[in-house]
């Protein structure tokens, strides 16, 4: 079977023989591989002039509700993609991260946006800013979706959530994809991207596939496309220097595999709870996706008066571990992806053993289950051990991608953090430990070259996600040998496929472009009370200018009574005169209240529900005696889907507050959001 590519709206196959691709198991040949011949200008073009378009006009919350339909199609279908897993070697738990991780990760982009983003086809982004006293001259930041083609070029170890990660933000962004797959473990991403184009649910050239060779694509990209790219630093170094990405300065984020490591606390004591963690983590990561994570700890960093009880208790969990095929009871760990792949580790092993020692595996005849060690693509669990890892470069430069870590010594903090900051750079870190203290001087003496941690103890264990696990509203990618990238990172993934431009003008223009109240701009003023108007019917910059209250020492007794805040700037007159008021003043929350009760319309109407309050800042205090008056005006107005057919159709409504004082000072500024009924379904 040759495997086909999903170019110019068509399924394509290449014209020549291909690479072939084998069962991880069993060695039987699954399909052949080959974009040889695919036209990838036309793909480019299909994407630009389809694909492009047909997302940019659709808003944020109608692109997250596209993933999050997307996201239900796909777990519907689950059980076909497990099918498939299984030909690429991994178990049904791996296959879990990979498939229902990946589609949970459609599921929180679609949640984020909705929740963060305005329904909006851009963003407006941070507050206003003034470039003149007068109010006459600001600027805004405003983010549109790039008019070009996100090219995402995967590892063959996470073939659905590795494409799922980097289609979320892009999709979400407006940005069309084309994904290229590793060719080991296509098939599976193939079978899914077939179930997504058939689905309908994404617009005509939202993502291609490409099973094969990238061909000339860099060639011909533009200023206006998009690269990542997960894999082997090497890989990623000679991409990212292609000409055609550096002459036009095309973006490209790299998530490269790192020697990631796992620290054992000094205070830790054999026998106790994070020990225990500990062990379970390296072990765990060593053999889930037979170790093939770009995540998974290499690295394995102990106080030297613990090798050998971390040690003895490593080798006894990983003697436990059962090595075959996968669908048979009691396997917990089956092959590499291809029998290219032991190749390499076998090489990358013998590379390391010239400076550290093995002291468990590592040798070619080794029990398989299941499964044959000639025809199967297995490989044995292996640990070394690094007695004087500051004194040999190896084992932080060579990486073995597969189920093999190196258990290194250390004397004291400072070398253990020394230790660490020899991978150059890492996706991923762990320190196991339950003082706080020691945990604070390892993070900072790791961070910088680590893109993420994980501290570890018995009062999150368990909760935690584990060291190898991305989430993605948390970045993902590190420095220096990890790529230097990141990947995800919640809203800052949507944001790298997004161009951010600063746009200068007269705040009524900056209004008028971004649909959000900008300070100095025209005021709209009706004799109407905006709160007795439908959401459609309220127009950005409508503002109401409420009648004056003055302030009296009753409203604070008052307050003071009801809220029980008897603050002595509010009460004592001699500490008040003291202080940095000199007078008493009234309570902060007594001016928003106040402010709320001359700005409402009190009656029923279209404003259904208070929704919250935002950057509430107190200015100027207010005192015995002052009068205050408020300017409420329509800042921004966020569409709300309705959740179900009896709801209410609804939009959020942000109001921009001024209290000011019969000085025309302003004394307090805020923003109230409330939810406000809509007309229509």
């Amino acid at each position: 079977m040759k495997l086909q590519s999903y170019i110019d709206g068509q399924w394509r196959e290449g014209n020549d023989a291909g690479t072939d691709v084998f069962n991880a198991l069993n060695g039987e040949l699954v399909c052949s591989v080959s974009s040889s011949g695919i036209d990838f200008a036309a793909a480019l073009r299909y994407a630009r002039q389809q694909g492009g378009p047909a997302l940019r006009k659709l808003t944020f919350h109608e692109r997250a509700n596209a993933l999050k339909a997307l996201a239900q199609h796909l777990q519907a279908k689950k059980e076909d993609f497990y099918r498939i897993s299984a030909w690429t070697g991994a178990t049904r738990a791996d296959s879990w991260i990979d498939i229902e991780g990946g589609i949970s990760t459609l599921f929180t982009y679609s949640s984020l946006v909705r929740r963060e983003l305005p329904n909006e086809t851009f963003l407006v982004e941070d507050a206003a800013i003034r470039l003149s006293a007068d109010d006459s001259f600001s600027a805004r930041h405003l983010l549109v979706p790039k008019q070009g083609v996100a090219v995402h070029i995967n590892a063959f170890n996470f073939p659905c959530w590795g494409m799922l990660e980097k289609i979320a933000p892009s999709l979400a962004a407006g940005v069309p994809v084309i994904v290229k797959p590793a060719t080991a473990s296509a098939y599976l991403t193939e079978a899914m991207v077939r179930e997504i184009i058939d689905s309908g649910l994404l617009p005509e050239g939202s993502i291609q596939l490409i099973s094969g060779s990238v061909g000339n694509l860099l060639e011909l990209l533009d200023e206006q496309d998009v690269v990542t790219f997960t894999g082997s630093a090497s890989t990623g170094q000679k991409l990212r220097s292609h000409p055609n990405i550096v002459a036009r300065s095309i973006p490209f984020t790299m998530e490269a595999d790192s020697l990631n490591c796992c620290i054992l606390g000094e205070t830790v004591e054999p026998g106790s709870a994070e020990f225990d963690l500990f062990v379970k983590e390296v072990v765990r990561e060593m053999t889930v996706k037979a170790g093939q994570k770009c995540t998974a700890i290499r690295r394995a960093i102990v106080p030297r008066n613990r090798v050998e009880a971390v040690a003895d208790a490593i080798k006894a969990r990983l003697d436990k571990i059962v090595v075959g095929d996968p669908s048979v009871e009691g396997v917990r760990m089956g092959p590499l992806v291809g029998r290219s792949q032991v190749d390499d580790v076998w090489n990358r092993l013998d590379e390391l053993r010239q400076s550290c020692e093995l002291i468990f595996g590592g040798e070619r005849n080794f029990p398989v289950v299941g499964g044959s060690s000639e025809s199967g693509a297995f490989f044995p669990p292996t640990l070394l051990y690094a007695d004087k890892p500051l004194e040999t470069e190896a084992p932080h430069a060579i990486e073995a991608f597969g189920p093999v870590s190196t258990l290194m010594a250390y004397d004291g903090i400072d070398e253990a953090i020394a230790i660490a900051r020899m991978g150059k750079g890492s996706l991923a870190g762990s320190i196991v430990t339950a003082d706080n203290r020691e945990a604070r001087e390892l993070v900072l003496g790791c961070a910088a070259w680590h893109g993420r941690m994980l501290v570890l103890n018995a009062d999150c264990a368990k909760t935690s996600t584990g060291h190898g696990s991305p989430l993605p509203t948390l970045v993902h990618g590190g420095p220096g040998r990890a790529g230097g990238g990141e990947e995800l990172g919640g809203l800052r993934a949507v944001k790298h496929y997004m161009q951010r431009t600063a746009i200068q003008g007269h705040p009524t223009t900056l209004t008028a472009i971004t649909n959000e109240f900008n300070p100095g701009s025209q005021q709209i003023q009706d004799p109407v009370h905006p709160f007795r108007k439908h959401f459609e019917d309220l127009q950005i910059g409508e503002t109401l200018i409420t009648h004056r209250r003055t302030v009296t020492e009753a409203d604070i007794v008052n307050f003071g009574c009801l809220s029980g805040d008897h603050f002595y700037a509010h009460f004592d007159e001699l500490a008040a005169k003291d202080s940095l008021f000199g007078k008493r003043v009234a309570h902060g929350y007594f001016v928003i209240s106040a402010a709320a009760g001359m700005f409402v319309e009190p009656s029923p109407g279209p404003v259904l529900a208070n929704y919250g309050m935002e950057n509430l800042r107190f200015v100027e205090p207010v005192g015995i005696g002052d009068t205050i008056q408020v300017r409420l005006t329509c800042k921004q107005k966020i569409r709300k889907d309705r959740r179900s057919e009896d709801e209410q159709p609804n939009g959020v409504v942000v109001w921009d507050v001024e209290v000011r004082n019969q000085h025309d000072q302003p004394v307090a500024l805020y923003n109230i959001l409330t939810l406000v009924a809509r007309r229509e379904g």
